[in-house]
C-alpha cells in the first residue's frame, strides 16, 4: 500500500522530517566538544593578530597585513566547520560548491574593481595629455 505510514518508501511520512540517512547525512552533528574545539581555534586566532601588532613583531606593516589576512582566512575555514558545519559532504555537496561560486565570484569581483582603479589612477595623472592633444578640431 503505497502511500501508508509503515510504508518505507513513502516520502514525508515516515517520521524524519525530510532528512533521510541515504541523501548525503555527512554525520557531522553539534557536540559540545566541536564547539568548543571550534571556539578554542577561534581565541588563538584572534589572539595571534592582536599580540602580533601590539608586540610590533614585524618591521613591516605589509608583513603584519599579510599574517594576519592568513590568519583570517584560517579563522573563516575553523568557523565553517566547526560552527557551520560545512564539509565536502554536507547537503550532498551542494553546500561546498556554492561556497566555491561565491568565493569566486568575490574574486573577480574584487580583482576587476582593483584592476579598474589602478588604470583609472594610472590614465588620469595630471601631465598624461600634452597641449597640443587638447584641442578640438574643426
Amino acid at each position: 500500500m503505497s502511500g501508508h505510514v509503515n510504508d518505507p518508501h513513502a516520502h514525508g511520512h515516515d517520521g524524519h522530517h525530510g532528512h533521510d540517512d541515504e541523501h548525503g547525512d555527512s554525520g557531522m552533528h553539534a557536540t559540545f566538544r566541536g564547539y568548543m574545539t571550534g571556539f578554542i581555534l577561534s581565541v588563538i586566532l584572534t589572539a595571534i593578530p592582536f599580540a602580533l601588532v601590539m608586540g610590533k613583531v614585524f618591521d613591516k606593516s605589509s608583513t603584519t597585513a599579510m599574517v594576519i589576512l592568513a590568519l583570517g582566512a584560517v579563522q573563516i575555514v575553523v568557523h565553517m566547520i566547526y560552527f557551520l558545519h560545512m564539509d565536502a559532504k554536507s547537503e550532498g555537496g551542494w553546500n561546498m560548491l556554492a561556497l566555491i561560486f561565491t568565493l569566486v565570484l568575490v574574486v573577480i569581483t574584487l580583482t576587476g574593481s582593483l584592476w579598474v582603479m589602478y588604470h583609472l589612477n594610472h590614465n588620469m595623472m595630471p601631465g598624461m595629455i600634452t597641449p597640443g592633444e587638447a584641442r578640438i578640431a574643426p
